[in-house]
């Protein structure tokens, strides 16, 4: 009895242990299995997540291409009103900062100095002139008497002689006579063109010189008025390539105030300057503009712009899409698969918020305008929700 028991037990506890054991491995796959799954979860984790930005489609638009610039405006002509002659400056013919016409009588010297050798000029001529007239009756009664041999060849002569020396002196009275005139002429100081006098320099009863250098007054013509303003050199092959293709027509000017907000006036170009300044990279540039309301004024700084060409169908972008690297400017343009990519572009100006590029984008594509910090090539994008986006561009404007 004892004998047959003790196998049984051994043989219940070798299977209680069997089962164990197969208890211990199914739990420790169990847990392996859970762990291997909780850790391959990680690298999906891991993965980069998309980043949110916003684009807009590159669109075709017509557009103006201009260079702009900063200008002064300068009147078209100055003059400094001198006196030609010294003399006492008897009275004035202007009121300051008023507008005067051509040939308006701005100053009168005392003229009666100059009268009076004019006066003395002409009496010489008179007298020389009647000698003339009384030697050339001589000449004809010598002409008609050596006719009848009542006169010597030696009298007609010397006649004829006398007759040409008078008509040279008759010649030097009115050269005389003339530069008195002239002389006198000079009492009166009239203006050289339309324009607009400044102060006056010289009050009426002054002895006034024409070596003084201050002169009488200053005479500045604003209407026309000139605007002279500079650009990059790089401009001047495009001023020159327009200006052939529209067969020598002026490029219009257009000025602003300081603030670019107020246009002061359309103008065109008359000069290009013949050279560019080697010392800042920039060519001079003036433009012509009517200015009867008189919105420009001598030593005014402008703002100009300098239209070009008009170019239809160019590829624009908001401004705030182009990047500025260290050698080139680019755009991060997204694909289909939302896929961002640095594209270098060449942009032929930016102005108003929009850029215009004429190489390396096509129509339609998307570009990203907002957060472009954040983007790696081959980042994946993420557009926010439509009420996000509309008051993000709200806010921004």
């Amino acid at each position: 009895m004892t004998t047959t028991t003790q196998p049984l037990l051994l043989k219940r506890r070798s299977t209680w242990v069997a089962a164990a054991t197969l208890v211990i491995v199914l739990g420790g796959g169990a847990w392996a299995l859970n762990h291997n799954k909780a850790f391959g979860a990680k690298p999906e984790a891991s993965k980069t997540p998309p980043v949110q930005v916003t684009t807009a489609r590159v669109t075709p638009q017509n557009v103006q291409v201009y260079r702009s610039g900063i200008g002064t405006v300068a009147s078209m002509a100055t003059v400094t009103v001198k006196a030609r002659i010294d003399g006492q400056l008897d009275k004035v013919g202007f009121v300051e900062g008023q507008d005067v016409k051509a040939d308006q009588l701005l100053a009168q010297l005392d003229p009666r100095t100059l009268q009076a050798q004019l006066a003395q000029a002409q009496a010489t001529k008179a007298k020389d002139q009647a000698q003339l007239v009384n030697a050339r009756a001589d000449l004809k009664r010598y002409t008609t008497l050596i006719a009848q041999d009542a006169a010597t060849q030696q009298q007609v002569d010397m006649q004829k002689a006398l007759v040409n020396q008078l008509e040279a002196t008759v010649q030097t009275d009115a050269a005389q006579v003339q530069f008195a005139e002239v002389q006198l002429s000079f009492t009166r100081i009239a203006s050289p063109m339309n324009g607009r006098v400044g102060a006056r320099l010289v009050d009426p009863g002054n002895i006034v010189h024409a070596a003084d250098t201050n002169g009488l007054v200053v005479i500045n013509q604003i209407d026309p008025i000139a605007v002279q303003f500079t650009l990059p050199e790089d401009a001047v092959q495009d001023i020159n390539r327009v200006q052939q293709q529209q067969s020598g027509q002026p490029l219009s000017v257009v000025a602003y105030d300081r603030a670019g907000n107020q246009m002061l006036g359309t103008g065109k170009l008359i000069l290009l300057n013949n050279q560019i300044d080697t010392t800042s990279g920039t060519v001079q540039l003036k433009g012509s503009f009517a200015n009867p309301q008189h919105t420009l004024w001598p030593g005014q700084y402008v703002n100009v712009r300098l239209d070009l060409d008009h170019r239809p169908d160019s590829l624009t972008v908001p401004a705030a899409a182009v990047q500025r690297g260290q050698d080139s400017t680019y755009i991060w343009v997204v694909d289909a698969e939302n896929k961002a990519d640095n594209v270098p572009v060449h942009m032929l100006q930016i102005a108003d918020g929009v850029a215009v590029i004429d190489k390396g984008l096509a129509a339609g594509q998307r570009v990203v305008v907002d957060g472009q910090y954040k983007l790696k090539p081959g980042s994946s994008i993420v557009e926010p929700p439509p009420a996000k986006k509309a008051a993000a561009s709200g806010s921004g404007n």
